[in-house]
C-alpha cells in the first residue's frame, strides 16, 4: 500500500511540472533543490532531508493559485542506489487522512483581499488573519510547521455592499479543514449605512473563535491530558473616522469573554500618515486569567500551553491596565518596511511568578527587504519576545536580548539570472522542552 501511495505521489509532481505549456498572464514558475532539517519518521531523530521542489503559480486579476509540489528524499549513504522518499509527505501518518496529506500539496487559491475587496477568499496556508480588531484573533498563521508539515485552510469575507446591501457582512476561518479544528467568525452590521458621512462606515461587529481540540498537535507531555474544546466571544465597534491620502485615523473599541469566564477589554487608534507611517495605539484593560490575541501567529505552538493555563486558572478578582504601541514604515514602493509592536501592563511585572503572557511586557519585530531595493537580495525576519523580565527579575532590556521565551524566523534569497539561492531559518522557544524548536531550509533553483 505504501509503494503505491509513493508511485502516486511521483506521478502528482511529474505530471503537473512537464504538461506546462508557454507562459499564461501572471505565470511564475520557481523549481529547487535544497535541503530540509526534518525529524525521522521511525525515531524523530533531526536530520537532513534532500528536497526537489517546483512551485507553479498563475495569477489572472484578482484570482492566483499556487502549488506546492515536492520530493524529499534521502540517497544511501553507504554508495548503493537506495533511494528512500520522506514518507510523511505522501503516506499519511497517525491521526491523518489522505486529505491531510494530499490538499497541502495546494499552496493557496485566492480571490480578492481582507480589507480591500468586498468579496475575498483564501484556501491553502493561511499567514496573517485578523478578525475586528484583533483582542481575540490577531495575524494568525496555520504555518508554524513548515517546512515540515503544511497546513491547508480557508479564510473568507463576503460584504453586503457587493449585492446593494451595505449594512451587513461576514468573515469567517478555519485553521485546518481537514480536522474544522480553529472555526472563526464576525458578523458585522453598518447600522448607520444610509449615511454618506464617516457615520455610515461605522461598523459592530460580534466575534466567537472555537477550538475542538487544543491538543491537536501536542506531543508526549500532554499524552495524559484530557481535551476539551476552548472558546472566546466578543464584540467590537469600530468607525474609519478620516480616510485620506495624508493622513487615516480609525478608533476602534473591542471586548471579550474566555472560557475561564474572564474578561478583557481594548479601546485606540490606528492609521496611516503620507502612506508610508503606520501607527497605532491602545489602552487595555485585562480581568486575571485572560489571555488577549489568543489566536495570534504562534497559536498552534502554543495552543496546548494556554488550554492547561486557561483550563486551571479561573477568572481572577483584580482588573489591570496595560498599553500598547505600534509604529511602522512602508518605504521605495513597499521594497523596504519594517514594524515594532510594544504591549505592557502599567505594573510591569507581576507580584509573583505567573504563566500568563500579559502579565508581562512583551515584543514583536517585522522587517522586510524586497528584490529591487539591494539588487537581487530579499530579506524577511522576525523577532518576538513574551514574558519580558521573568527571567531576569524584572529586568525588561536584559531580557530583549536573551532568547528565552522568544521565537526567530529570517528568509533570506538572492537571484541572479534566474536563478535563486534561499534560505529559511526558524528558531523558537518551546516552553514544554524548556529548549528551542529549530528548523531550516536551504535551497537552489530558478524561477521563471
Amino acid at each position: 500500500m505504501k509503494k503505491a501511495l509513493l508511485l502516486v505521489a511521483a506521478l502528482t509532481i511529474a505530471m503537473p511540472v512537464f504538461a506546462q505549456g508557454a507562459p499564461g498572464p501572471g505565470f511564475n514558475f520557481a523549481a529547487g533543490l535544497g535541503t530540509d532539517l526534518l525529524p525521522n519518521p521511525s525515531s524523530g531523530k533531526l536530520e537532513s532531508w534532500s528536497k526537489l521542489a517546483f512551485q507553479p503559480e498563475l495569477s489572472i486579476g484578482k484570482f492566483g493559485v499556487g502549488l506546492d509540489l515536492m520530493l524529499r528524499f534521502k540517497l544511501a549513504s553507504d554508495g548503493t542506489t537506495g533511494f528512500q522518499l520522506y514518507e510523511p509527505d505522501w503516506v499519511p501518518q497517525a491521526g491523518q487522512n489522505i486529505f491531510d496529506v494530499y490538499l497541502p500539496k495546494i499552496l493557496y487559491v485566492r480571490y480578492g483581499t481582507q480589507w480591500e475587496d468586498p468579496f475575498y477568499i483564501k484556501m491553502g496556508s493561511i499567514s496573517d488573519f485578523t478578525l475586528g480588531n484583533g483582542l481575540i484573533i490577531n495575524n494568525y498563521s496555520n504555518m508554524q510547521f513548515l517546512p515540515t508539515t503544511r497546513i491547508f485552510g480557508i479564510q473568507a469575507g463576503l460584504d453586503g455592499s457587493l449585492f446593494g446591501v451595505p449594512y451587513v457582512g461576514i468573515e469567517a476561518l478555519t485553521g485546518n479543514v481537514t480536522k474544522f479544528d480553529v472555526i472563526g467568525g464576525r458578523v458585522y452590521v453598518r447600522p448607520l449605512a444610509f449615511m454618506s458621512n464617516f457615520l455610515g462606515k461605522l461598523q459592530v461587529g460580534a466575534i466567537g473563535v472555537y477550538d475542538k481540540d487544543p491538543l491537536l498537535y501536542a506531543g508526549s507531555p500532554y499524552n495524559g491530558v484530557a481535551s476539551s474544546p476552548i472558546y472566546v466571544v466578543g464584540a467590537d465597534v469600530t468607525l474609519p473616522l478620516i480616510q485620506s491620502p495624508v493622513f487615516s485615523l480609525t478608533p476602534f473599541a473591542e471586548g471579550a469573554r474566555e472560557m475561564n469566564k474572564s474578561i478583557g477589554a481594548i479601546t485606540g487608534i490606528r492609521g496611516n500618515i503620507l502612506k508610508f507611517i503606520a501607527y497605532g495605539a491602545q489602552f487595555r484593560y485585562f480581568q486575571d486569567g485572560f489571555i488577549p490575541s489568543y489566536f495570534d501567529a504562534n497559536y498552534d505552538r502554543y495552543r496546548a500551553d494556554r488550554f492547561v493555563y486557561i483550563n486551571k486558572t479561573a477568572a481572577g478578582a483584580n482588573y489591570n491596565p496595560s498599553w500598547l504601541g505600534t509604529l511602522g514604515f512602508n518605504l521605495f514602493k513597499s521594497t523596504l518596511s519594517f514594524q515594532a509592536t510594544f504591549d505592557a501592563p502599567f505594573n510591569w511585572q507581576p507580584p509573583s511568578p505567573t504563566d500568563n503572557p500579559a502579565d508581562y511586557p512583551h515584543a514583536v519585530a517585522t522587517f522586510n527587504l524586497a528584490r529591487g531595493l539591494i539588487p537581487n537580495v530579499s530579506i524577511a525576519a522576525k523577532y518576538e519576545k513574551f514574558f519580558l523580565g521573568k527571567t531576569s527579575g524584572g529586568n525588561v532590556l536584559n531580557d530583549l536580548i536573551d532568547l528565552t521565551n522568544s521565537a526567530i524566523g529570517m528568509k533570506v534569497s538572492y537571484k541572479a539570472g534566474s536563478a535563486v539561492v534561499g534560505m529559511d531559518y526558524s528558531y523558537i522557544w518551546n516552553p514544554t522542552k524548556g529548549s528551542f524548536d529549530v528548523v531550516s531550509s536551504l535551497s537552489v533553483g530558478f524561477e521563471l
